[in-house]
């Protein structure tokens, strides 16, 4: 009698006999395979670095932005927030605290070479407590801003790297902001986000000096509401029904916008989701395509060796050991598919992490390959080829020894 790996050996032997045609049989499988595992593990790295990106944010903090202006939030603003809007949302019974600041873009040069990134302003006071809380910002070397501090900057980690300027920025050094001479007084602790590692924090009246902002005012209000007594809903609300009254705007036509780390997380994940379920459904037709091409090559294959069924049914194979055979046949047909597109699938990912990383300088784009995405496609592919074997088996298993005995290739 035999046993299971018995019927795995005569499989494999069978495909080995028939190569070329296994392999064509494979393709609609393998592109699909590889299509799936190469976008869910793009899909899946950019989802880990979003969530790493506004992970890094504290969770009781609600960020207000300017609405209506080109750019990131906070920036190339119509009409910005003043230092009365941020004290009258910190009057707010759902509010502890709140402080204003501002996201401007300039030029820095360092070494006689030029970048462009983002400038961070950072008020005084009690205020930088909440910004540097709120960010989660500490200094690997140096140290962060006082109040005090007149042309000084902390740079974060990516700003400060050799590959930015073709030197590394150290402590002390003077970099040029928008023609402005700044010492570095700090860097950053690496904290795996774009937003945070390549910008340039400066004091409020440094900021409004380069980048020409008007003082008093800003671009984005960081609040801190009162976890212990109010949830995020009711604090979001409460500071939603201030500004409208404040900026004289109606519900449905606001100038500003508001988030908080989770809700910005939630919309980002909403969105990867719709883009991967538009490839899903591209890389199923694929291996639909390819699991008809199993049952048509299985068919034919069952045709070739009715002579051979007929000789197995008439020393003794019951219907049942005919049906696994072809079923397992099938089954591993899918399955080598199935590899071949998780190498290829992976391979794809990884490569094109790595080329969006040369062209973007940052690690954004990241390839997420886990060892359930690749055990998953191999007992999909598997599982797959079985299903779409499993007519032509039957169809082997009901023979009728004698008319197969007859049977002449």
């Amino acid at each position: 009698m035999k046993t299971i790996s018995d019927y795995f050996s005569i499989a494999i032997k069978n495909i080995r006999n028939r190569k070329l045609r296994s392999w064509l049989t494979m393709i609609g499988i393998l592109v699909g395979i590889m299509s799936i595992v190469a976008l869910i593990g793009l899909g899946e790295g950019l989802r880990v670095t979003i969530n790493n990106q506004f992970g890094s944010f504290a969770p009781d903090l609600i960020s207000i932005s300017i609405g209506g202006g080109m750019g990131p939030p906070g920036t190339g603003t119509v009409v910005p927030f003043e230092e009365k809007d941020v004290r009258n949302i910190e009057s707010l019974k759902e509010i502890d605290r709140a402080a204003g600041r501002s996201i401007g873009f300039g030029k820095a040069e360092y070494n006689n070479k030029v970048a462009f990134g983002a400038a961070v302003s950072m008020p005084s006071g009690d205020d930088r407590d909440l910004v540097e809380y709120g960010v989660g910002i500490e200094t690997k070397k140096g140290r962060m801003l006082k109040d005090s501090d007149r042309r000084k900057i902390v740079v974060g980690t990516d700003f400060a790297k050799e590959s930015t300027f073709g030197k590394e920025i150290k402590l002390g050094v003077d970099v040029k902001i928008n023609d402005v001479d700044f010492e570095v007084i700090g860097i950053l602790e690496k904290k795996g986000s774009f937003m945070i590692d390549g910008i340039v924090l400066m004091n409020d009246d440094d900021f409004d000096e380069v980048l020409e902002r008007d003082p008093g005012t800003y671009g984005i209000i960081a609040a801190q509401y009162k976890t212990e007594t109010y949830s995020v809903e009711e604090s979001q609300a409460s500071v939603e029904k201030l500004l409208r009254k404040i900026r004289d705007v109606k519900e449905g036509e606001e100038d500003f916008t508001i988030s908080t780390p989770q809700s910005a997380i939630d919309n980002l994940n909403s969105t990867l989701f719709a883009v991967q379920l538009f490839v899903y459904i591209i890389a199923g037709i694929s291996i639909v395509v390819g699991g008809i091409g199993i049952m048509t090559t299985m068919y034919t294959t069952v045709v070739e060796r009715t002579k051979e069924i007929g000789i197995m049914k008439a020393i003794g194979a019951r219907n049942s050991m005919i049906f696994l055979l072809f079923f397992i046949e099938s089954g591993f047909i899918g399955l080598a598919g199935g590899i071949a597109g998780v190498i290829l699938g992976a391979g794809t990912a990884i490569g094109m992490s790595e080329v969006g990383k040369m062209m973007m300088g940052s690690d954004l784009i990241q390839a997420h390959i886990t060892f359930s995405l690749i055990g998953g496609a191999l007992i999909f592919s598997f599982l797959l080829g079985s299903i779409f074997g499993t007519f032509p088996a039957l169809q082997a298993a009901k023979m009728n020894p004698v008319d197969a005995l007859r049977h002449v290739k």
